[in-house]
Parts: C-alpha cells; sequence; structure tokens
C-alpha cells in the first residue's frame, strides 16, 4: 500500500500576489509612507511516498520524494523554484553517509525524463531495442539495473524544464547558460545537502550529453563552494563542441567521427567488404588510420599528394559504404547529417542520430540532412507519458504545473562567464568545457570519471569523446582517474535491454571502487 504525503504550496499563487501589490508612490509634492506588505514568499512543495523493489537478491525498501528547493539570491529573496525526484533507500543502517548521485539530462533544456525512465529510478519504460514502440499504453516495469541498492538518487530537472520555474521577478534567462546554469545547480546542491543532512555523504554526478557538460562546468563551480566530488558519470559526452559542431575551416570534427561512420556501416550491413570478423580489432583499425593517413591528408588540404588522396578516398570508400563518388564531391569530409542522409540514400532511408541502428523514412531525396531523427520519433511518446503517469499515479504529485520535457529554456547563453574554459562568443562550436573537468581533476586528484559511450551514437560519437579526453592535458597519475566504457547501442544505451546488466555492473563497480563504502 503506497502512503502520500501532499504538502504543497502553490508557487504561481505567490508570484501572481507579488505582482499584484502596487508600488509604492512617489510624486513632486507627496510622499506615500504607508508600509507596504511584503510578498508573500515562495515555499517549498513536497510529495513523499513509500515503496519497495527487489534489486538482485535484496529488497531495498526506499521513500520517493517529489520536491522543490527555492533558490535565492544574496538577498534571500526567491530567484526559482527548482524540482527534483528523489530515492532514498530506508532498509539500511546509517542512511546519512550513503552515496548520492545528482543525475540529469542534458539538451541544453531538456528535463531528466530520460534517464530517470531509463535506467535511473527504481521504475522504467520498456521500449523497443531497436524499432518504433507501439501506442499506448506502456508498459512500466520494476528496474533490476536501478543504483539504487548502491546510492541514493536525485534526479534534478533545472530551471525552466519539468516542474521547475523561475520565481518573483526573476527572468528565465539568469538560469539559461553555461556558467548560470552551473550556478544554479550548484545553490541546489548545497542547499539539498543541508536540508537532508548529507554533507558527508560521497557525492556524484551523473549526466547525459549536454549533461556532461554541465558536469565539466557544475564540478568547477562545486569546487569553488568547497565541494568535493567523489566521481563523474559522463553518459554520451560532448566536453569540445567542434568535434561534433564541424564549423567551417575544421579538419577535427571530420577525423574523430569516421570511427562512428564506419561501425554504423558494419552495423547496417553497407561495408563493400562486408561485416568484420572481429568488431573490436575493426575499432582499432579505422581509429589508428583515422588518426594517420585520413588526418594528415585533410591537414594538407589542397597541397595534397594526388595519389595519396585517391588512395585515401579509396580507403574510406572501404571503411564507410559511402560512394567514391559522393567521397571526392565532399572533398572527403563528411559531417554526420550528410552520412545520415546518404548512406542509405538508395533503399529511401535516413540513419538515425542518436541511434544508428534506427532507421526511417529519408523524406525529400534532394535534401543533404534527415529532417528528422528515427531513434527520437519512435521512443519519445513511451518516455513522456510513462513519466507523467508515474509521477501522478504512483509517486502521488498532484500539482497544477505541466512537466516540460524540453524547449522552454531558450534562448542559450554560450558565453563564458568567470575563469574556466574558453570563452565561447555565442557560438556551440567554439565551447570546450574539458578545460574545466581538467581543472577539477587536477585540484581533486582523488577525482575520478568514467565515460560512457554509445558506439552506434552519431549525435555526441565515442571517439569524439575519446580525442577530447586524451587532449585535456592531465599527467599520467591523473589520466588513469580516467575509466572507460563502449556499450554496442546508441546514445541513450539504455534503451538496448540487452545491455542493462552491463550498465548495472559498471556502475556499481565505479561506485564501490570511489565511495569507500
Amino acid at each position: 500500500m503506497k502512503k502520500y504525503l501532499a504538502l504543497f504550496a502553490p508557487a504561481f499563487a505567490a508570484i501572481a500576489l507579488a505582482l499584484a501589490l502596487p508600488a509604492a508612490v512617489r510624486s513632486q509634492d507627496t510622499l506615500d509612507d504607508t508600509p507596504k506588505d511584503k510578498p508573500a514568499d515562495v515555499e517549498p512543495s513536497r510529495w513523499e511516498s513509500q515503496h519497495s523493489i527487489t534489486v538482485g537478491d535484496e529488497t531495498v525498501e526506499y521513500d520517493a520524494v517529489v520536491g522543490s528547493i527555492i533558490l535565492r539570491d544574496q538577498d534571500e529573496e526567491a530567484t526559482a523554484e527548482l524540482f527534483y525526484t528523489a530515492y532514498f533507500r530506508s532498509n539500511v543502517p546509517e542512511s546519512g553517509s550513503r552515496p548520492i548521485i545528482f543525475s540529469y539530462n542534458g539538451g541544453p533544456g531538456s528535463a531528466s525524463f530520460w534517464l530517470h525512465m531509463g535506467i535511473m529510478g527504481p521504475r522504467r519504460v520498456v521500449t523497443p531495442n531497436v524499432g518504433h514502440q507501439a501506442p499506448p499504453p506502456y508498459p512500466l516495469v520494476d528496474n533490476q539495473y536501478t543504483l539504487l541498492d548502491k546510492a541514493d538518487i536525485v534526479m534534478i530537472d533545472p530551471v525552466g524544464t519539468g516542474f521547475s520555474r523561475p520565481a518573483g521577478e526573476t527572468e528565465g534567462t539568469a538560469f539559461w547558460g553555461l556558467d548560470e546554469d552551473a550556478r544554479s545547480l550548484t545553490q541546489f546542491i548545497r542547499r539539498f545537502l543541508s536540508e537532508t543532512n548529507r554533507w558527508n555523504s560521497p557525492r556524484y554526478l551523473l549526466g547525459e550529453s549536454y549533461g556532461t557538460t554541465r558536469s565539466a562546468v557544475l564540478a568547477r563551480h562545486l569546487q569553488n563552494a568547497n565541494i568535493d566530488l567523489n566521481g563523474i558519470v559522463l553518459v554520451s559526452a560532448v566536453l569540445d563542441f567542434q568535434t561534433i559542431e564541424f564549423p567551417d575551416g575544421a579538419d577535427i570534427p571530420y577525423i574523430v567521427n569516421v570511427p562512428a561512420y564506419a561501425i554504423v556501416s558494419a552495423y547496417l550491413g553497407a561495408l563493400p567488404g562486408g561485416a568484420p570478423a572481429d568488431l573490436a580489432a575493426f575499432m582499432q583499425e579505422v581509429e589508428a588510420w583515422a588518426m594517420s593517413d585520413y588526418a594528415t591528408t585533410l591537414i594538407a588540404g589542397s597541397a595534397v599528394d594526388p595519389a595519396k588522396r585517391a588512395q585515401v578516398l579509396e580507403q574510406m570508400h572501404r571503411y564507410t559504404g559511402l560512394s567514391a563518388t559522393f567521397l571526392d564531391r565532399n572533398d572527403l569530409r563528411v559531417t554526420a547529417p550528410e552520412f545520415r542522409k546518404e548512406l542509405l540514400r538508395d533503399q529511401g532511408l535516413a540513419v538515425g542520430r542518436l541511434d544508428a541502428r534506427f532507421t526511417g523514412p529519408t523524406g525529400d531525396l534532394t535534401e543533404t540532412t534527415p529532417d528528422h531523427d528515427p531513434q527520437s520519433t519512435a521512443i519519445s511518446s513511451a518516455y513522456t507519458s510513462a513519466f507523467n503517469a508515474y509521477v501522478r499515479e504512483e509517486l502521488g504529485y498532484d500539482g497544477e504545473r505541466e512537466y516540460v520535457p524540453s524547449g522552454m529554456a531558450r534562448p542559450w547563453n554560450w558565453n563564458r562567464t568567470g575563469r574556466g574554459g574558453n570563452r565561447g562568443g555565442g557560438r556551440a562550436a567554439t565551447i570546450n568545457v574539458a578545460p574545466d573537468l581538467a581543472a577539477a581533476m587536477r585540484r581533486n586528484p582523488n577525482l575520478e570519471v568514467l565515460l560512457i559511450n554509445g558506439i552506434y551514437d552519431l549525435a555526441t560519437p565515442y571517439f569524439a569523446a575519446v580525442w577530447t579526453m586524451d587532449h585535456m592535458g592531465l599527467p599520467a597519475d591523473l589520466r588513469d582517474n580516467i575509466q572507460r566504457a563502449d556499450f554496442a547501442a546508441g546514445h541513450m544505451m539504455y534503451v538496448e535491454q540487452s545491455l542493462l546488466t552491463q550498465w548495472k555492473q559498471t556502475l556499481d563497480n565505479f561506485i564501490d571502487r570511489t565511495s569507500g563504502q
């Protein structure tokens, strides 16, 4: 029997009251000194419920909390109500010193329901490994692969996502930027640790996609607040945006994307020589070629020896399955969207961006880039619907706010403020937050990083992330603090049911090694 406790104070009512109160009236001749009532403060929201599941051979009893923390400015005036869903295991001794994981998705501007309903929460939605999800109702099952047996979990929805909203007269743009976002989550984590008495818990960040960008910047902000971390889990990472944005004049993004093209072509049966007998060996072979023959050819530009160019063109055809004519016309440079559109063009199919194992109708054959992502359209409805049903029916949320999956947190400020990282000038392609992560690791040499890649991911390709890690300028002893785990799946590797055990074992081992438990 689930037990619910609702302690909700509507934030919008406080905001409306603040807007309705008149300002003091001042004229040339008179001054109204009548005392004015101070607007009612924004109160945090909270819904609690108790549950249990079986993880492995353990019964895990836990308290679930859908709640909010009020962010405040220097005058302690409310600036935002930031919502979270937290899971605290209850049937363990000394629960206050258990590891705690702060987790979020990316976007920027996406709520955390993807990780939440895919792998992190105690309940998960089941979708096909590859293919379009059937219409509702969507299956929701106990998640035997949750980390809740090892650590308490806090799923964060940054301001402008989920139920989280600005408060008072504060505009959303105060939170929508690289450092603005990190500052707000630093305050959230600080207040959360205080409110839950968890200051002595081993602490982790786990973000996906732009959530990895967030984690790098957030780690630096947390250190400035004297909050060290035990570990950071980077799921489908992007720290150096030139590796995925293909800015004009850059060679690096083409070089670091080719290994992913080759693996995808092998999976889809598009290689002229057939599928490789040993995928791991094939990956290493293409990586070495990309960093040698292919790289030197691109860097040489129009000064390249014609015979060398012809040799590289033919090898690229064999590695990617793209026609020699197409590669020649593109001067050996193929962006990820162009690859997705071109590879199966003759079959009328486009390749997925988040998971290239998914394919779908290509649409206009004259276009050079796809008009949709087959993987995203296949599962988005299931995840959105399942979370909305779950939070209301099982966790007891009965507030009036609608859950915003994404799209509100715009425009995003790509400029950097303060020290660390580079200044972006407002363009994502120029952003590189790897220096933020490197600084965090140098300042805290016990900080460990787990890099999780999906090898069929064309949004944040695995080798681009590996290349970025290799260019952080870390000494050998700190490079040993970075662990890599590759999954035979796409951007959201937890969609692949057969890989959930690998996920669980990888994360369990990481927490065991770094938490001192």
